[in-house]
C-alpha cells in the first residue's frame, strides 16, 4: 500500500509574543513598515536575542499509508493542532519536511475556509474551487452535501448568521463529500450533537473504505477505538509512540494515573506488606482483560507478625481518579506467611487503564496500603456510547430489539406512575 503522508524530522518553533507570519499582502506591507522601527537605538539585535521561543513540534517523524484512519492523541499543548496546520499548508515548518501525496481537505476550526458574508450555498462552491474541483463536480455533489449537513432551510443564509454547530455541520459535510484524498480533522466534532457525530464517524469510515486517508485528532477515546487502526501519541511536541490503537491508548490513559505511592499522611504500623497482584490462576503475571467473562483477581500479601481484627479495603480507580468499585472485609486473622486475597468478579468496564488501591488495618491502625502496579488494562471492544461522557464506567454486552406493542396509552401511563 502506498504512503499518503510522509513526515520526516518535522519541527516548528514559535517566538513568544509574535504572530505567525502569513502571506497576505497587507501582512507583508505591515511587517515592512514596522521593520525600520526595530532598529531604533540599536536595540533590535538584543531584543531578538532575548526573545523567548517554544518548540510546538520537535523532530517528529512518521508515515501514514493510503486508506488508513490515524488517530492523534496528546494533552493540551502537545502539538496536535500545529501538526495538522502544517499538513494542511496553513503553517510552514521551521525545519524538516511533510510530504503529502493527494488533495487535502481539512476541518481544523469551526468555520475554517468560510466567508461570513457569503451564503452557505456560495461557500460550498468556494470551498470546492479551493480543493480544485470544477463547478460541475460541485453541483453534482451539492444536494448530497446539504442533505448530510441537515441545514437545508438555511443554505441561502449568510454564514455569519449560523451557529457554531451549523457551521461545523456544513464544514464537515463539504470536507467529506468533495472527495479529498486526505481528510484532516481536528477536535471540532465536539460542537455537534450526538446524532450528527454518529453520522460523521460513519462518514469517516466510508471515506477510508473508498481508499482515502483520514487523520483524526480527538480526546474521545471511544471514537478513536472505533475508527482507528493506529494512533500517534504526541507529548510536548515530540512523538512518544505510534502503534495499534488498543495498545497505544491503554498506555496513553495509563500515563494519567498517579504514581504508585502509599498514603503519606497515615502513620504506618509495621507488620505486613502488599507484594503485587495478577489476573487469573496461573503463576504467569497478567494484567490485561480482553473478554467479557468474569475474572479472578489475586492480591499477594506478606504478613510478618500475627494480626487479629484485620480490616482489608480495596478500590478500583479509573484514569480520572474516580472510584468505579470498592469494598471492604472485616474480622480477618493472619499468622506470619504469604497470602493470596482472591476476588471473583465481572469487570465489564469500558476499555482503558485502571488502578487497584488496597489497604490493611488492624484494630483501626494502618498497616499497609498502596496503589498497585502495573495498572489493570481492559482491551475489550467498546460497546457503550460513542462519546466518553455518555458511555459511563461499564461496558456491558447487550441486545437491542424494536417491537410493536399492543399496550394501550392507559397501560403506559400506569407504568410511568401517572394516571390517565
Amino acid at each position: 500500500m502506498s504512503i499518503a503522508i510522509d513526515v520526516d524530522r518535522l519541527s516548528k518553533r514559535y517566538l513568544l509574543g509574535e504572530r505567525e507570519a502569513y502571506g497576505a499582502l497587507r501582512d507583508t506591507l505591515a511587517r515592512a513598515l514596522r521593520a525600520p522601527l526595530r532598529w531604533i537605538n540599536g536595540r533590535a539585535a538584543h531584543a531578538s536575542a532575548v526573545r523567548e521561543s517554544i518548540w510546538a513540534l520537535e523532530n517528529v517523524s512518521f508515515d501514514i499509508r493510503q486508506g488508513e484512519i490515524i488517530g492523534v492523541v496528546g494533552r493540551n499543548g502537545s502539538g496536535k493542532s500545529t501538526l495538522l496546520k502544517i499538513l494542511s499548508r496553513i503553517t510552514e515548518p521551521t525545519s524538516g519536511r511533510a510530504e503529502i501525496r493527494g488533495r487535502v481537505g481539512s476541518l481544523l476550526e469551526v468555520g475554517t475556509g468560510f466567508h461570513p458574508e457569503l451564503t452557505g450555498r456560495e461557500n460550498v462552491f468556494v470551498n470546492g474551487a479551493i480543493l480544485g474541483m470544477r463547478r460541475a463536480e460541485i453541483r453534482r455533489k451539492f444536494d448530497e452535501i446539504v442533505s448530510f449537513s441537515g441545514i437545508e432551510q438555511f443554505i441561502d443564509t449568510p454564514v455569519k448568521h449560523y451557529s457554531s454547530g451549523m457551521q461545523m455541520r456544513l464544514a464537515f459535510s463539504v470536507a467529506a463529500h468533495l472527495q479529498p484524498q486526505i481528510l484532516l480533522i481536528d477536535e471540532v466534532l465536539a460542537v455537534g450533537d450526538a446524532a450528527f457525530q454518529r453520522k460523521c464517524l460513519g462518514k469517516m469510515d466510508d471515506v477510508s473504505r473508498d481508499g482515502r486517508t483520514v487523520v483524526f485528532v480527538s480526546h474521545q477515546m471511544n471514537q478513536l477505538r472505533r475508527l482507528c487502526g493506529r494512533c500517534l501519541w504526541l507529548d510536548s511536541g515530540r512523538v512518544v509512540n505510534m502503534g495499534p490503537t488498543a495498545e497505544l491508548l491503554n498506555r496513553y490513559e495509563a500515563s494519567f494515573m498517579e504514581a504508585s505511592s502509599s498514603p503519606a499522611d497515615v502513620q504506618r504500623s509495621p507488620g505486613a506488606r502488599f507484594l503485587g497482584w495478577t489476573l487469573g490462576t496461573s503463576h504467569q503475571p497478567r494484567n490485561t482483560i480482553q473478554g467479557f467473562e468474569p475474572v479472578t483477581v489475586r492480591f499477594f500479601l506478606r504478613i510478618d507478625r500475627p494480626i487479629q481484627s484485620g480490616h482489608h479495603g480495596i478500590a478500583l480507580f479509573n484514569r480520572d481518579s474516580q472510584v468505579v468499585w470498592g469494598t471492604a472485609n472485616d474480622d480477618l486473622s493472619f499468622s506470619p506467611g504469604t497470602y493470596e486475597l482472591v476476588y471473583h468478579l465481572p469487570l465489564q468496564l469500558k476499555p482503558g487503564s485502571y488502578r487497584w488501591q488496597v489497604s490493611l488495618f488492624e484494630s483501626g491502625k494502618f498497616i499497609d496500603g498502596v496503589d498497585l502496579v502495573p495498572e489493570l488494562s481492559i482491551e475489550t471492544p467498546p460497546l457503550g456510547h460513542r462519546l466518553d461522557e455518555y458511555s459511563g464506567f461499564l461496558n456491558l454486552p447487550y441486545t437491542f430489539d424494536v417491537r410493536r406493542t399492543d399496550l394501550s396509552e392507559q397501560d403506559l401511563s400506569l407504568r410511568s406512575g401517572t394516571s390517565g
